[in-house]
């Protein structure tokens, strides 16, 4: 194995979060494109299907994860059948901010109908949905956004590859009336 690729496996293993490809040239004293060399002969060793384990892109960073033909064996071995149980509530809160973040508490209340503080609570310390800042209007309430776990737990690499909310079956006259409060949110916010 490359000298370099070894040393990136033993950050990417002791890492619990998913790391920069600059990062890791930082780390092992490297430039960008002999880090870059190594982190694909890694990925050449970790290929899917040789190891239990392979290498993925997830948050802006890469990270060691489950081989998907493995991950049932890992779940039953563990017992965590799903790594984070949320409920209908948590899952339509977590929905709103991931597609509307930064997104304020009000914000979140008025598309679902209902108060989220509960739910953005539970969010927070499941580490889903972060504070990022405060929103540029009269009282400054905290705007809320998707946290790196989100992306990873979800398997996505940023928010991006969200699918679009037309693949929902959503009726036409529901999209409408959600895409004129997202433009609604936009248009308070640029003011």
């Amino acid at each position: 194995m490359h000298p370099l690729a070894r040393r990136l496996e033993a950050l990417l293993f002791i890492s619990s979060r998913p790391i920069a490809a600059d990062r890791l040239a930082e780390a092992c004293a490297c430039t960008d494109e002999e880090g870059a060399d190594a982190l694909q002969a890694l990925r050449t060793e970790y290929a899917t299907g040789v190891h239990g384990i392979e290498i993925r892109d997830v948050a802006g960073g890469v990270t060691f994860a489950v081989a998907d033909d493995c991950a049932e064996d890992v779940r039953r071995f563990t017992g965590a059948e799903k790594p984070d149980e949320l409920t209908p509530a948590l899952l339509e809160t977590l929905a709103v901010v991931a597609y509307l973040e930064p997104v304020t508490r009000a914000e979140i209340a008025e598309v679902r109908g209902v108060s989220s503080e509960y739910a953005l609570g539970a969010l927070e310390e499941r580490g889903l949905v972060e504070q990022q800042g405060r929103a540029d209007t009269p009282g400054a309430p905290v705007l809320y956004g998707t946290g790196e776990r989100f992306l990873r737990l979800f398997g996505l690499t940023s928010r991006n590859e969200l699918p679009p909310l037309e693949e929902f079956s959503l009726g036409a006259d529901e999209v409408d009336e959600i895409r004129s409060r997202l433009h609604a949110n936009a248009e308070r916010r640029a003011q």
